[in-house]
């Protein structure tokens, strides 16, 4: 008798099997019928993305990652073997709106993955699959941490991170001038060609979210008053670091840039500092075309490349360039117990906003 009110009674306050399997179904459904509602592809089973990529049996991707893109295909093809996988390298703004423009045109209809570029995100959205990323992973049809997915549209992700470090000589730069605080820079000795910043200023950007819009545009008058060396080009600019011709450069330098030019130091000058606010923006956005013919296959590429494994791979040859949400990648270890400045999902279309007025406030000099 004890033991059949033991079981009545656990029953009871613990769903059973089957209760829980009617539970998550209804769940699932009202997911889906809110997602249809509001004009989203919603597949609500995985046995169903399987099956249909299957079918397809294709897929063409566009990898914002170069390094990483044969260590991640070989691995996804080995867990896909049924799918023909076809990959490109896209990375920079200008090879984004190449494509974009093919779209356009009519040109890319064998494009499946897209790499949406966050210095144009906005003119992308007509140009993606309507499908609800977001509400599959929370519901876990897809095996995708939800904070990678921009809620606002749901259907785009970013595979990694990128965060500002500033990138110095040691034997040009002595320990008691490494900036302790972005201010730092403008000091009356640092005046006069004595620090590089890039011409393309997203980190300086990236600055916004904590300290506001007017401060951020009053800071980057105070810089170009510094009267800074000009640089383009991140990788470039930081081995101009290394090889002395540049003592020290505060923004245009990304970690995994800094990092990987340090593999090929062989006098180890370079060294870099992390400065708070850190600005850290999620990137390496991806999505899939409107006109796919592969979306399911699609939808296990975008699962793959946020995986643990695909994640270690990104930060092993790309490197150090996995997501901030990716727990245990090098970029979530260095940031843990810093103060941050996000450029993510919730202001990224803003973002291109600021970043034209940081331009115009560094009143770049002009050819006559």
């Amino acid at each position: 008798m004890n033991a059949l009110i033991l079981i009545l009674t656990t029953c009871f306050w613990l769903p059973c099997p089957h209760v829980f399997a009617a539970s998550v179904s209804s769940a699932l459904l009202k997911a889906k019928q809110q997602a249809e509602s509001k004009g989203y592809v919603f597949v609500a089973s995985r046995e169903e993305i399987l099956a249909k990529a299957k079918k397809e049996g294709k897929l063409h991707v566009q990898n914002g990652f170069r390094e990483t893109l044969r260590a991640s295909t070989d691995a996804f093809r080995k867990q896909y073997p049924f799918i023909d996988l076809d990959a490109e390298t896209v990375r920079g703004v200008a090879d984004s709106q190449r494509v974009l423009l093919e779209i356009k045109a009519g040109a890319a209809k064998d494009r499946d993955i897209l790499r949406t570029h966050p210095d144009i995100y906005s003119q992308w959205e007509p140009y993606l699959w309507k499908v609800d990323l977001l509400g599959m992973a929370e519901h876990r049809v897809l095996g995708i941490n939800p904070k990678m997915i921009d809620p606002q549209n749901r259907n785009v992700m970013a595979l990694g991170s990128r965060f500002a470090a500033v990138a110095y000589n040691k034997t040009l730069v002595s320990p008691n001038q490494v900036p302790k605080s972005w201010e730092d820079m403008l000091k009356p000795e640092w005046k006069g060609r004595k620090f590089g910043v890039d011409v393309n200023p997203q980190e300086i950007a990236g600055l916004v979210p904590v300290w506001g819009l007017e401060k951020t545009l009053d800071y980057a008058r105070k810089l170009a008053a510094q009267q800074p060396i000009w640089s383009y080009g991140g990788t470039r600019s930081v081995m101009a670091v290394a090889l002395g011709q540049i003592p020290l450069f505060l923004f245009g330098a990304n970690y995994n840039v800094v990092r990987l030019v340090q593999r090929k130091d062989s006098l180890g000058v370079l060294q870099y500092t992390i400065v708070e606010p850190v600005p850290l923006r999620v990137t390496t956005e991806q999505a899939i075309a409107s006109t796919s013919r592969n979306a399911h296959a699609a939808l296990l590429w975008l699962e793959f490349m946020v995986s643990a494994e695909a994640q270690k791979l990104i930060d092993e040859h790309e490197p150090f360039a996995a997501s901030f949400y990716s727990k245990g990648s090098f970029i979530e270890q260095e940031l843990r117990n810093k103060k941050l400045s996000v450029i993510d999902w919730h202001n990224n279309e803003k973002a291109e906003q600021w970043l034209a007025k940081i331009v115009e406030a560094l009143s770049f000099p002009k050819a006559n």
